[in-house]
């Protein structure tokens, strides 16, 4: 196995993960969408390797979040919900690899993971009550407080505070200066945006860029929810309940959604141009992704919660920079998050840590060989376990925590995050199938938003026994290799995370 020619001597590339929180794939134009709202991503993502068959782990912040650094699924890094980040499981994870390697270390932005500051050289905290501590302005402060004062809803008007008040622009400012500082040793940057995630606030010029009688009709309303499950239907409710006048709010959810994708935009356009003006750009690897995506209206809903519909677990994912092919279109192959940190061990040119599950897509990103197979399919997971709640239940939202101070409404609560799912895609076809034994079956060329379940229908037996048996075989392999054997028996796997041959 050959590794890039970047990674000779001292001329180690610098990396730079761009993540944002909650942003759908399919709201770009480079991905068909009627409105422009990521022009300075779409070139970008031209400029190197892009996959638009990409997964999120789990769609849950910090279940994907420790999957991507530690290349874990959520099953064996035992974090399976926002508040399990004390029980990651791992042998060494991205963090650990790099440091050992000398690379400076910083985050600037949401953290959510299981990364704690003395692990990084540099951290700078945004989340989405803004920022904390003394080292703000007076402005900042104001506006750190009006962002809490949301408490994660919708706000019906301009943000009244100007754009360098905004999470993404402070997270970029200080990014600048932390790499203008870094001296003589490689970096490494996880620039981790809170947007365009909830509260949904944006200032002018973007609050009124992409208003409300100019979105595309959404592909699915709530009288979808009448062939969903319990859980997406109490979800609805929910939101009534939370919020008194949700359905007028919803297409301004929308636009304010839209404004904050430009305004991400911007930034990232601002932090590669700060990268180019420092000569650093060209032994630079950049990947962007995000950890999950948002209904953004569709099913009558917003945010996430309830399985694995496209919408919240196909992710944007692309890599660029020195070594990566510029490819111009998407590449065909199925990969997840999951995949990013062994990628990075290979173009580095070191092994993977024991325990990871993900696959390296170096070759695919540098045009060299490698088995179309192993590509074939994807595989994502939700919930922690459990049995489903139902209407029958007696449990009140409020004493749960799902209502209360803080927060209108977490929609990642006791009822959506219940039980145990697991997802298939492959090709233009879905599967997913949970611990009851129920199944779902979607052609998602010509069902792209989940509503006609094909599962147990004759005409597609076919199709369903080859997605049940690559699903069974997924599940497999994502069992917890550790802990390796103890004593003689020598563990065998390939280099790259793969099971299928060359050919």
């Amino acid at each position: 196995m050959g590794f890039s020619d970047v990674t000779d001597g001292n001329q180690r590339p610098n990396i730079v993960i761009i993540m944002t929180d909650q942003q759908r794939a399919d709201l770009s134009a480079r991905e068909g969408y009627p409105l422009d709202t990521t022009p300075f991503l779409d070139s970008l993502a031209r400029s190197g390797t892009d996959f638009d068959k990409a997964y999120t782990s789990m769609p849950v912040c910090a279940p994907a979040r420790v999957s991507l650094f530690t290349g874990r699924y959520p099953t064996a890094t035992r974090v399976r919900t926002n508040h399990n980040v004390p029980d990651a499981m791992y042998t060494e994870d991205l963090v650990d690899v790099l440091g050992n390697l000398g690379y400076k270390t910083a985050l600037c932005g949401k953290n959510h993971s299981h990364l704690t500051a003395d692990r990084l050289d540099y951290l700078f905290g945004l989340s989405h009550g803004g920022g904390s501590g003394p080292d703000r302005t007076d402005e900042e402060i104001a506006f750190d407080e009006y962002l809490s004062g949301l408490h994660h809803r919708t706000d019906l008007q301009p943000t009244p505070f100007p754009i360098e008040c905004q999470g993404p622009y402070r997270a970029v400012s200080r990014a600048c200066e932390w790499i203008g500082s870094v001296k003589d040793a490689p970096f490494f940057l996880w620039l981790s945006f809170a947007e365009p995630h909830n509260p949904y606030q944006v200032p002018e010029p973007y609050f009124s860029m992409f208003p409300p009688e100019v979105l595309p009709l959404l592909q699915s309303d709530e009288k979808s929810l009448e062939d969903k499950e319990f859980k997406w239907r109490w979800l609805r409710q929910m939101w009534d309940r939370a919020i008194p006048g949700y359905v007028d709010q919803v297409q301004r959810t929308r636009a304010n959604y839209h404004g904050m994708l430009r305004l991400i935009d911007d930034q990232i356009r601002r932090f590669v141009e700060f990268l180019e003006s420092e000569n650093l750009r060209d032994n630079t690897i950049i990947i962007f992704v995000s950890d999950h995506g948002d209904f953004v209206g569709e099913y009558g809903l917003i945010r996430k919660g309830p399985e694995l519909p496209e919408c919240l677990t196909r992710i944007p994912m692309f890599f660029t920079g020195p070594g990566i092919v510029a490819r111009g279109t998407p590449h065909e192959a199925h990969v997840s998050m999951v995949d990013i940190m062994p990628t990075l061990c290979e173009a580095l040119g070191i092994p993977l840590p024991d325990g990871v599950q993900g696959r390296s897509l170096w070759p695919l990103l540098t045009g060299t060989s490698y088995p179309p197979a192993e590509f074939e399919s994807i595989y994502a997971e939700h919930g922690f376990g459990g049995l489903y709640y139902t209407e029958e239940d007696g449990l009140d939202p409020e004493e749960e925590g799902a209502i209360g101070a803080g927060c209108t409404f977490d929609c990642l609560n006791s009822w959506t995050q219940s039980g145990a799912m697991r997802m298939l895609r492959k090709g233009d076809w879905k599967l997913v199938y949970d611990m009851n034994g129920r199944g779902e079956l979607y052609h998602l060329a010509e069902d792209p938003v989940e509503l006609e379940n094909l599962f147990g229908e004759e005409p597609f037996a076919e199709i369903q026994r080859e997605l049940m048996a690559e699903l069974l075989a997924w599940t497999i392999r994502v069992q917890d290799p550790l802990p390796l054997p103890r004593r003689r028996y020598v563990f065998k796997r390939d280099p790259r995370n793969y099971t299928s041959p060359y050919r």
